[in-house]
């Protein structure tokens, strides 16, 4: 049987960027969504802020989402520059998700600095994530250059910041390894005065 410690261990060292062609057809049910989310609740959170908000575009919702970031990109691309493969990539990759969760934050800045609340949704974002690679559910986290027109398109105030899209669907996409330097050159031990 193996142990809680093998358990996370291996689903940390397998957890990947799995990106939509290669997702399946199979929608994720909306309670495995919702677990994936509830876990994200519990990430580390200075000060109790909990700044992690999440707008999450499913079947019909999808072609919303998608037909802005398409318009989006049409609007602010100049004609010279403008390739219509992109535009279609741009609507394919969001449709061919079970989920693209639009990922925000809420600013408290009263009570701790811009860069903790994002530390802090990264957070949720890893244990999103992580939930997702034990459940087999592919996921990615990008972050385009649009995030100020999301925010637009999603309604937020002064307060709020989009930080990114959270796209998620069954997959068949083959296990890779991590391609990661020795942690010996990112180390600094400091054992004598």
């Amino acid at each position: 049987m193996e142990t809680a410690f093998e358990t996370i261990n291996h689903i940390i060292r397998s957890r990947r960027s799995i990106f939509p062609p290669d997702y399946t057809d199979q929608q994720i049910p909306r309670d495995v969504i919702e677990t994936i989310v509830a876990n994200a609740n519990f990430a580390p959170t200075h000060r109790l802020t909990q700044p992690w908000r999440f707008t999450i575009f499913r079947e019909k919702g999808l072609f919303r989402l998608a037909d802005f970031l398409a318009e989006n990109y049409r609007l602010h691309t100049p004609p010279a520059a403008f390739s219509e493969g992109k535009y279609e990539t741009t609507r394919t990759k969001v449709l061919q998700s079970s989920c693209v969760m639009v990922i925000t934050m809420q600013l408290h800045p009263d009570k701790v600095p811009e860069w903790e609340e994002l530390a802090a949704v990264a957070c949720a974002v890893q244990n999103m994530w992580l939930t997702a690679t034990a459940l087999n559910v592919g996921a990615y986290w990008s972050t385009p250059g649009n995030l100020e027109a999301l925010g637009e398109f999603l309604n937020l105030n002064s307060s709020q910041k989009c930080v990114g899209l959270f796209y998620m669907g069954y997959h068949n996409a083959k296990a890779k390894p991590a391609i990661r330097k020795p942690i010996e050159e990112k180390v600094t031990w400091v054992e004598e005065n």
